[in-house]
């Protein structure tokens, strides 16, 4: 056996005797630790904590309620101005947009916007106003990332502090010992708890909404493209209806060598 494992193993047989002696030993039974008294331990930072986890939780419930299919593109809208554009009716399919206010029809009515341009106007239109929606959605998805590096360090600051107030008993007896020591650490400990408690689902719920706007967003980019293929096919019909009439420019047939009369057969 290797010497870092024989002392590991020795460790751990030396805190199994101790817990086992620890267990036989008479004493005060453990006290019970439940919500209230985990909530007056942690003392002013503890509420604070507290406060941010009922922030964390409305956000979670926002979040829930505007970042789902629905409501980022709502149903029928695509088909609708789908149907409107392969019409002609453009005016109509705009009004449409504004009559449903979502991600989808801010696309669209972005790209609404540039059709006398062509669908390459059309189409860099719509990438502009997907980035600027989406930055705006994880723009608010960020508050998780901030209750989840702000609480634990809450916490840890309370801990601090617990701890400095626990330990002045040295300055006031002599010689304090363990359990009167023991109620200030045990304290101490129920912030930094506390923020870890706020700070990990925060952080979790943060990368699960993260992905989930990336799949709604690319979703709505695609639908945006398929809502405006009549389009596309219109333009690159037109683009090669006019390239085939096109007459030959001066050039060309300045260009070409002049044809000599043929004499007359006799």
């Amino acid at each position: 056996m290797k010497p870092a494992a024989a002392i590991g193993a020795a460790i751990a047989a030396l805190t199994l005797s101790s817990v086992a002696r620890a267990a036989d030993a008479p004493g005060p039974a453990m006290r019970s630790l439940d919500i209230r008294a985990l909530l007056d331990a942690g003392g002013t930072i503890g509420w604070i904590i507290m406060a941010m986890s009922l922030w964390m939780v409305a956000l979670i419930v926002q979040h829930l309620l505007t970042v789902r299919r629905g409501a980022l593109m709502p149903r029928g809208l695509a088909e609708e101005v789908h149907r409107l554009i392969s019409e002609g009716h453009y005016k109509e399919a705009v009004e449409t947009c504004h009559a449903r206010p979502s991600f989808e029809a801010y696309l669209l009515s972005a790209g609404l916007a540039e059709v006398a341009l062509g669908y390459s106007a059309v189409e860099k239109a719509m990438e502009d106003a997907s980035q600027q929606q989406a930055a705006r959605l994880f723009r608010r998805l960020e508050y998780f990332t901030v209750i989840g590096t702000i609480a634990p360090m809450l916490g840890l600051l309370g801990t601090v502090w617990g701890m400095i107030l626990a330990f002045m008993e040295f300055e006031s007896k002599a010689n304090p010992s363990v359990s009167e020591l023991a109620p200030g650490i045990y304290r101490a400990l129920v912030t930094t708890l506390q923020g870890l408690c706020v700070a990990i689902p925060a952080l979790g719920a943060y990368a699960v909404l993260r992905n989930r706007v990336d799949e709604l967003v690319a979703e709505a980019t695609l639908l945006a493209e398929y809502v405006f293929s009549s389009f596309k096919r219109k333009t690159a019909l037109r683009r090669q209806q006019a390239r085939k009439s096109k007459p030959a420019s001066p050039g060309q047939t300045a260009g070409k060598p002049a044809e000599t009369p043929r004499e007359p057969a006799r």
